[in-house]
């Protein structure tokens, strides 16, 4: 079985959890008539507008 011989540095390691993130992370904008959030090119849920 292999065991790593060295300790792993931060650096290292961070280098390796670049990709480690969030995907797909909604953007939202709030709606010019009523002020409530939408995600953009949407139309709004709670007023109807575009």
């Amino acid at each position: 079985m292999a065991v790593p011989k060295r300790r792993v540095t931060k650096t290292r390691a961070a280098k390796r959890r670049t990709h480690y993130k969030l995907k797909n992370v909604a953007t939202v904008v709030k709606c010019p008539s009523c002020g409530a959030f939408k995600q953009p090119h949407t139309i709004c849920p709670s007023c109807g507008e575009y």
